[in-house]
């Protein structure tokens, strides 16, 4: 039996167990440069441990197209992981908890403009995945020694669906 994921709508209330949604909804934290610019501080909480370093990184992600066949999750259990899109397109969002060890069953989101999102240490989550064009991702994450990459390939991969035009 094959199964299905519904995308839904990223929000940082559906997201809060998986990570954070970056983005500018709250007030600024401060107005800088003579009132032409807004700061909005400390918008997720990184980890890494202590034999790594945190490092921006930049990714050119190729498109993919909706409905998605999801063969694998990934997770980097040594340091949190942020993707920070450099372009103004939507692009999915696949996490999943953890059960015993293993992916339980993924859920889906579609993200808006002006949104990023962290993934705390050790979530299940999808690659960088644009939906309309490739896509220019800035991304936070831990560089340094140890096995910082987890990957689980489903035997009955699901099969993500936009039923609700996000």
């Amino acid at each position: 039996m094959t199964i299905e994921i519904i995308v839904e709508t990223l929000s940082a209330e559906a997201f809060a167990e998986f990570g954070e949604v970056i983005e500018t909804k709250q007030e600024p934290t401060v107005v800088i440069n003579r009132g032409m610019c807004q700061r909005y501080s400390d918008l997720a909480q990184l980890s890494i441990d202590a034999q790594g370093e945190l490092g921006i990184s930049v990714f050119n992600a190729k498109a993919y197209a909706l409905p998605l066949t999801l063969d694998y999750v990934e997770r980097h259990p040594l340091g949190s992981q942020a993707f920070i899109p450099m372009h103004s397109e939507p692009f999915l969002v696949v996490v999943a908890k953890d059960v015993n060890g293993t992916p339980d069953t993924p859920k889906a989101f579609m993200s808006q403009t002006g949104q990023g999102v962290n993934y705390h240490r050790g979530v299940w989550h999808g690659v960088l995945t644009p939906l309309l064009q490739d896509g220019l991702f800035a991304v936070v994450d831990r560089i340094g020694p140890g096995e910082n990459l987890e990957e689980h390939w489903f035997a009955d991969r699901p099969i993500i669906y936009n039923r609700n035009n996000l």
